[in-house]
This record gives structure tokens, sequence and C-alpha cells, in this order.
């Protein structure tokens, strides 16, 4: 059974359209939901990047069904783990446990405005495993101490504890952040359909663990528009990991992709509103053993659309050709 998930993309919606966002999605029936969690958005055209916690404080009142998960927050920069782990357990309490948290190793995007610069990618993992192990140390109550290479944690509790703490999901692009999500995580996260990044996890201990995948689609009845629309926003994606994770700022997102053209963008995103070509855009992360599935809709201004398109026809249609709830 594959689980059809549905994105708040922060960068680009304001926070109060976000949550109005989610509550659609919920009475649409998506399965469940992730937040991205950025200071900046990857392109100007975007046009936002609010708080994503407080986003989730607001969500989880507003609906009651619907898991939420963040993908990805990065607990080792812009945030403490420690203060990260207080912020899960509150969003768990608050949801009344239908939080996971998704954590990465992050990027210089997002994380270089607390200065100290931009690490190599050994060091980023170093950092990552200290806040990972933090966190859970702090998810199992009591005061924690912990003196590692890159934080130290003094004396630590959280007092408002969930029944139960929320599962730990950890994003992976390759062989050394497979190894540390399959030892480390309860589940792993990834943006591409690649059956070897689930293979390496499964030989590190990620074996029948859950394996949350994400793909951007640009729904519109007219599809010149929803071409237009997502080489405006969207034509980022193709840079790949390695260069996403480097580059500092939305100018250096927009020089990166200057020569991307939309026959580009439309051969990697499906766009428009044949049901089939969003299906076949899907599938590979079902073979590839995916078993969530979170759709990226591109546009602040389209997701009402894309979302009542969604109830009608489009998750019917996915549910049929791959299975699902």
């Amino acid at each position: 059974m594959v689980r059809i998930g549905y994105t708040m993309m922060t960068e680009q919606a304001g926070p109060r359209e976000l949550v109005g966002h989610l509550v659609r999605a919920e009475e649409t029936g998506f399965d469940f939901s992730v937040t991205s969690d950025h200071y900046f958005p990857w392109l100007r055209a975007q046009g936002h990047s609010p708080y994503a916690w407080s986003v989730l404080g607001a969500a989880a009142q507003a609906t009651s069904r619907i898991p939420l998960m963040t993908y990805v927050t990065c607990p080792t920069f812009r945030y403490h783990p420690a203060v990260v782990a207080q912020k899960a357990a509150t969003v768990q309490s608050l949801s009344q446990g239908r939080f996971r948290l998704g954590l990465g190793s992050g990027e210089n995007l997002n994380e270089h405005v607390v200065g100290g610069g931009w690490p190599t990618a050994d060091i980023r993992h170093e950092r990552f495993v200290e806040a990972v192990e933090i966190i859970r140390a702090l998810f199992e109550g009591g005061h924690v101490n912990y003196r590692g290479k890159h934080f130290d944690v003094e004396s630590a509790k959280l007092w408002d504890l969930p029944d139960s703490p929320p599962p730990i999901g950890m994003a992976v692009s390759g062989e050394r952040s497979c190894e540390l999500a399959g030892r480390l995580g309860d589940l792993v996260i990834a943006t591409e359909p690649k059956p070897e990044l689930l293979d390496a996890f499964d030989r590190h201990g990620g074996a029948g663990k859950p394996r949350v995948g994400q793909l951007p689609v640009s729904y519109d009845p007219d599809r010149d528009t929803a071409v237009q629309r997502a080489h405006e926003q969207f034509r980022w994606f193709g840079n790949g990991w390695k260069v996403n994770s480097e580059l500092p700022h939305p100018d250096s997102f927009e020089a990166a992709t200057q020569f991307v053209t939309p026959d580009d963008v439309a051969a990697s995103i499906p766009c428009g509103d044949d049901p089939e070509a969003f299906v076949e855009a899907v599938r590979p992360y079902a073979e590839a053993g995916f078993t969530e599935i979170a759709l990226v809709q591109i546009g602040g201004d389209a997701q009402y659309s894309f979302l009542d398109w969604s109830e009608k026809t489009l998750l019917p249609a996915l549910r049929e050709a791959l299975g699902g709830s």
C-alpha cells in the first residue's frame, strides 16, 4: 500500500495560507502531510519563507486527522538540537501523536544566516549524528548532559513530553547518509526515486522501516500555464542535492539555473491536467520501494484548484494504479 501525501511548501505561501491549504488537504483525503523548514525561498519568485514551527503549531490545531512531518529540519546550525527536541515534543503533544520529525544535514541557503561558515559534508554528518543522539536522549526524559565534538548540552530536560516521542526520519542522498539513517533513524527520506538509496538504507539497519519520497507537480487546466509556473518557481529542482546544499542565496540559484528552459522543466515535472502523466511520475517511487510519496503542487496561488482536482481525479487515479488507502 502506497500512501500519498501533501506538502506545505513554506517557500511559496504565507503562514495563514499554508494552514488553510492543509485543512483542505485533510478534507481532500491525503494520507499525510510534510512541511519544508526554510529561512529563504529557493528563488525570489517563490516569495515566502515563514517560520515552519509556528505553522505546524497552527496546523496541529486546525486539523484533526492528517499526520504532520518536517521535510526537513536541520538540527545543527540555525537550531540547536536541544531546541529542536523541545519543538518536536511540543508539536507531537499539540497534534496528539500525529507528528514525525524529519531531519537533514541542511543547506547553506538556510543555515548561513547564523554565521560560522558552511563546513564540508563530513563535518556536517558529524554534527548531524551528535544532534540526533541529543534529541533521542531528551525524548527519553530526565536530565541530559552531553559533551560532543560539536555540541554541548548542560542539564537539559523536556518538561512537556508527549505520550510517545515523534519518530525520527533522516534525509539521504548517498552511502554515508544512508548508513546514518539506517542506524539512527526510524524512517528514511529522499527526493529522488533511486532504489540504491533504499538498498543502502536496508543494509545498514533500515529494513522494514517506512521510506518517504517527494516530488513536485504542476497542475493547471492550461498546460502552458503549468509549465511556465514550474519553470518560474521550481527550475532549481534539477540541480541535484550536491549543488542545492551548497548554494548560499536565492540569487545563487537564479544564476545556477539561468540556462534551464521551460521544456527542460516539463521533461522532469508533470505539468497540466492529465492524471496519467502524474501517475507515471509517481510510479518510479513506488517501484523503487517508497511506502509514502508526498506531492508538491508548485505555486502558492494554485493550491485550492489542485486540491479540488486531486479529490475528484488525481487521488483516485493514483490509488487505482499504485494501491493505497
